[in-house]
């Protein structure tokens, strides 16, 4: 049953991929390669990166390994997110697509509400039963969710808020490919009751119809990170 997933989540993915890449968010490339390189002096800028120069390219530049390996879910939300964005495979530079592993915890292991800034997103399960939804922009906030099983692909939309909870009595594993680079996560809970500094708690108390007793209390809970 295993093999059949995973045979199903790589077809997908391969797939899915492609039709990223050419609708990508990302400008497209401006040259056949630009791996991303951390000195500017040896480099030009290009895309929100440095690029190396073509014939110091390796294949290492494009390759990465390790998500077959689950990673610990030991967390106060019961997930881990494993990125494979530009910062881990500078290949990706300029190219308008990136990868993530996500391994949730059973028993309502979490992917907190949160928003990729310059990206849709597109999931495919490997392992488990997951609860997931998008919310709408205002005025509506229509939540719009299903409960998904191995094999299945759900599609959350650039900007909007959305989560991934593991409903199942066993472990989950998801894969999800971004149309960026350089997608960005803003955890909702996080950033709101976790800034650095943080948000004046009068604001927070107004915005949220709260005591300022428990605006403090939530800020005092957050600031840990799953990825």
């Amino acid at each position: 049953m295993k093999g059949h997933c995973s045979f199903l989540a790589v077809f997908a993915l391969l797939a899915l991929a492609s039709i990223l890449v050419t609708s990508a968010y990302d400008p497209s490339p401006l040259q056949d390669t630009c791996v991303a390189i951390n000195d500017p002096k040896t480099g030009i800028f290009v895309n929100g990166k440095f690029c190396k120069d073509p014939k110091f390219v390796t294949a290492d530049d494009f390759f990465f390994s390790g998500l077959n390996i689950p990673r610990d879910t030991s967390n106060p939300v019961g997930s881990v997110v494993t990125p494979v964005n530009v910062d881990q495979i500078p290949g990706l530079n300029t190219m308008g697509i990136s990868l993530v592993r996500i391994d949730y915890a059973p028993y309502g292991g979490l992917n907190p509400p949160h928003t990729h800034p310059r990206a849709t997103e597109i999931l495919v399960v490997l392992e488990g039963t997951l609860y997931v939804g998008f919310v709408t922009s205002n005025p509506d906030n229509r939540l719009v969710s299903k409960v998904l099983y191995p094999g299945d692909v759900f599609v959350f939309p650039i900007g909007l808020i959305h989560f991934q909870q593991n409903v199942g009595k066993t472990n989950a594993v998801a894969f999800a490919a971004l149309s960026s680079q350089n997608p960005g996560v803003i955890t909702i809970a996080n950033a709101v009751f976790g800034s650095n500094p943080p948000i004046n708690p009068d604001v927070l108390t107004r915005a949220f119809q709260l005591d300022n007793n428990v605006v403090k209390y939530l800020q005092s809970r957050f600031g840990w990170k799953n990825n």
